[in-house]
């Protein structure tokens, strides 16, 4: 059964959360094992356990302290203990608690962790396990510490690089907004009192469409969030769909080689780490596939295993798919020759990051003049388009008083 529950803790300060007991009797001493007093108690109805979404900062404390504490020679349940108790009520909190609870009853830290998947992915659980394993866990928590640090610096660069197109639409599109909701209409009742008969052509096309903005602008928000949602509808619905999206996302211009850059640079990272510690290479690719975040890659990484479980060295398999650049073979080509693969890994996860730190750089040096020079060129042709006609009559107006 599951219980919500509020207990006062040791040091008198009250705490809510939720247990699976088998009854209240049950609940009271999972508490006092968790050195809480229960309170009070409200059954619920039995759930699938939740895993929250915790923040990259509240696990990269978690892992560190777990590390500090380990190599200091503390338990690994005193370790859970202390880290539990250091923390105010949060999702990390309930999840330590749950951990606590798993560990006391025999489970392994490792299988416990996979019971929430959102919170711990998969390579940190099949790391955890190899810890276990080979007895230096400390070690292991080191290696999780530096990997979200990296992974969360990395995931800073993707937003920095998807913002900057995104702000240049949205200020290019306030600019037409601006042009065609207000200026157009003020300049072509100017030109109605000054030119002598219609419009020309240009201006009348340029005022209708300034018209239909006035009129339909809610159109340019209602459809793009609806195509918006048709194709993550159908992303959800079809997996051709999505890989399609996925590789066309590698595809796109200027940001899809950096894209790609970023989860080669994550892939290679991972299967470093995993592969260092003893993972094997079969199982190194499955986990490695499921967190690149991309389907078209994760299929090239099901193609890579599968050639290497029919007997293909791991370099040529690489090779076979189209999805991976030449450096990505010729250094996996490398670390088999030398028998490092984590250390040619390495490598190229350093060699694209710090290409990934360039190429945005000259992203952010290239957009501000590419940016004036688009709104350069939409208020010359509006100014062109609308002062032209009137020009064209003030030249006449002068030939004719000659």
């Amino acid at each position: 059964m599951n219980f919500k529950y509020k207990a006062m803790s040791l040091q008198g300060r009250m705490v809510s959360g939720q247990l699976q007991a088998e009854n209240t009797d049950d609940l009271e001493q999972r508490l006092q094992n968790m050195g809480l007093e229960l309170v009070n108690y409200r059954q619920q109805q039995a759930k699938r356990q939740h895993s929250p979404k915790i923040p990259r900062e509240e696990l990269i404390t978690f892992y560190f302290y777990m590390e500090q504490l380990l190599r200091a020679g503390v338990p690994l349940l005193d370790c859970l203990h202390d880290m539990r108790n250091t923390l105010e009520q949060s999702p990390l909190r309930d999840v330590i608690s749950s951990l606590i609870e798993d560990v006391q009853a025999g489970t392994q830290l490792s299988e416990a962790m996979a019971r929430f998947p959102k919170t711990f992915n998969s390579v940190s659980v099949q790391l955890i396990a190899v810890g276990e394993i080979s007895g230096e866990l400390d070690k292991i928590f080191t290696h999780l510490t530096a990997m979200v640090k990296w992974e969360d610096e990395l995931i800073s660069q993707t937003k920095r690089l998807l913002m900057y197109p995104i702000f240049t639409l949205v200020v290019i599109g306030g600019l037409l907004a601006f042009v065609l909701t207000y200026l157009v209409p003020e300049l072509t009742q100017f030109l109605i009192s000054v030119l002598p008969g219609e419009l020309p052509a240009r201006i009348q096309m340029l005022n209708q469409l300034s018209d239909f903005v006035i009129h339909y602008w809610y159109l340019f928000f209602i459809i793009p969030v609806l195509l918006f949602t048709l194709l993550r509808l159908a992303m959800h619905v079809s997996q051709t769909v999505r890989f399609q999206v996925d590789y066309w996302k590698l595809r796109l211009w200027l940001i899809g080689p950096i894209l790609q850059k970023i989860i080669l640079a994550r892939f290679a990272a991972f299967f470093s780490l995993m592969y260092g510690a003893g993972i094997t290479v079969i199982d190194c690719l499955e986990t490695t596939g499921k967190i690149t975040g991309n389907l078209a890659i994760e299929a090239a990484l099901k193609e890579v295993q599968s050639n290497i479980d029919e007997g293909m060295k791991m370099s040529e398999s690489f090779a076979k798919a189209s999805l991976f650049p030449p450096l990505v073979v010729r250094m996996i080509s490398i670390g088999e020759n030398t028998g490092e693969l984590d250390v040619a890994l390495n490598n190229v996860s350093y060699f694209y990051d710090r290409q990934v730190r360039e190429s945005i750089g000259k992203i952010q040096a290239v957009i501000e003049p590419v940016l004036i020079l688009i709104m350069g060129l939409i208020l010359g042709g509006v100014i062109f388009s609308v002062l032209g006609p009137l020009y064209d009559v003030i030249a006449e107006s002068s030939q004719s008083l000659r």
